[in-house]
């Protein structure tokens, strides 16, 4: 039986793959890969035998040769037979293929790592569902924003808000003369837009892929100054870019309130509060909120919504619902007829018994509220016997 021992660091120009080894490396996997150990460190060692062939990591090691590094660290094996050896090798390529994701964890995880710094495109996670070919309801929500008619409204500011934004943009960084480009408009797509010399894009984005948007900008010279979350802001392009942390409040079309702040290549400063752009966002979406009334949609007591129950937490509401009561939904069979929007952020149908014990908490909520937020006054005596002699 074979068994691994003896850990050393081994030479990279020592080390000789295997002339036969049928799993393809390709530059982009070879580019992440180092970019895992510039990141992370060299945490996973190549596996040797005594002659220094190469029984497992040949894609690390590319990427150390592309890294210039000298020596790798090894692990030696010992007991193989030839045929074992190479047995191993495919094996041990093709087990790897076998695995598959839990799309709904992977999506939980990158959604948490978003605050950490750590850009996971660079690790080959900014095509993770395409890679998978499954259908993801959050990915196919994502991929929405560039569809037309769907719910395109959802993600595109409205248009008050959007000229206010560029008019300040234009006049803070003196863009008079320049061409503004909008590519994420319905039905754009911006890899394959025309920017003309000297253009500035002033847009705002899927934020799901705003990493992978700043990053072809930067790599193609193209000035921008886009709209992005406030909470990851720094996070996204991991800190390379310039900031404007303004944290304005934008209602778009279907109600969906976002803290809004940007992301630019304009500017000399790093970070730039620009308390006077969230000023005129605030003031211009006040407008926009005025001089049109949002649509109220009322969902019957078996579909939660992640901004119906959101309202409800705030006063105490305690609603747990298990696995097998709730059936995840982009939209109501009703909308899909009349071509109406989906539920925003998607929703879940409910099954009878926890929608009554959910209505119980939201009512409880509303009473505590109620209690919470009115003052009740009593007439006195006085003012109670002029009320009875009026009228007389």
């Amino acid at each position: 039986m074979a068994h691994a021992d003896q850990f050393a660091e081994i030479e990279v120009k020592q080390i000789r793959p295997y002339e036969k080894n049928a799993k393809v490396h390709s530059a982009e996997q070879i580019t992440k890969i180092a970019e895992s150990i510039k990141h992370f460190g060299f945490v996973s060692p190549c596996l040797v035998d005594h002659d220094l062939n190469l029984i497992a990591g040949h894609g690390r090691l590319e990427a150390a040769k592309k890294l210039k590094m000298k020596t790798v660290p090894c692990v030696f094996v010992e007991g193989l037979t030839d045929a074992e050896r190479r047995a191993y090798i495919l094996a041990d390529n093709k087990l790897a293929d076998l695995g598959s994701w839990d799309q709904s964890l992977v999506s939980t995880e990158l959604f948490d790592l978003g605050d950490s710094g750590i850009d996971m495109s660079l690790f080959g996670f900014d095509h993770f569902w395409e890679a998978e070919g499954k259908s993801n309801e959050a990915y196919d929500e994502f991929l929405d924003k560039f569809e037309t008619p769907l719910t395109t409204d959802d993600c595109y500011t409205p248009e008050s808000v959007y000229n206010a934004v560029r008019k300040w943009v234009v006049e803070r960084y003196g863009l008079e003369d320049a061409e503004i480009i909008r590519p994420f408009y319905p039905g754009g797509d911006y890899e394959h837009e025309k920017y003309p010399d000297g253009c500035v894009v002033i847009d705002n984005p899927p934020f799901s892929i705003l990493s992978k948007i700043v990053k072809f900008y930067a790599e193609n010279g193209i000035r921008f100054f886009l709209f992005a979350p406030a909470l990851t802001l720094f996070s996204t392009a991991s800190g390379s870019m310039k900031y404007i942390p303004c944290g304005a409040s934008i209602t778009y079309e279907n109600g969906a309130v976002v803290s809004t702040s940007f992301i630019t290549s304009l500017g000399e400063y790093k970070i730039d509060t620009a308390p006077d752009l969230f000023r005129i966002i605030e003031a211009a979406n006040a407008e926009n909120l005025e001089a049109k009334e949002l649509p109220a949609y009322k969902y019957p007591d078996e579909v939660i919504t992640p901004s119906q129950i959101m309202k409800y937490v705030k006063n105490g509401a305690d609603i747990k619902i298990r696995p097998g009561e709730a059936h995840f939904i982009r939209k109501l069979d009703a909308q899909s007829q009349t071509g109406d929007k989906a539920i925003y952020g998607g929703g879940f149908l409910i099954s009878k018994a926890a929608a009554e014990k959910a209505a119980a908490e939201k009512a409880a909520a509303e009473k505590a509220a109620a209690e919470k937020e009115t003052t009740e006054w009593l007439l006195s005596k006085r003012e109670q016997d002029i009320v009875d002699r009026l009228g007389e």
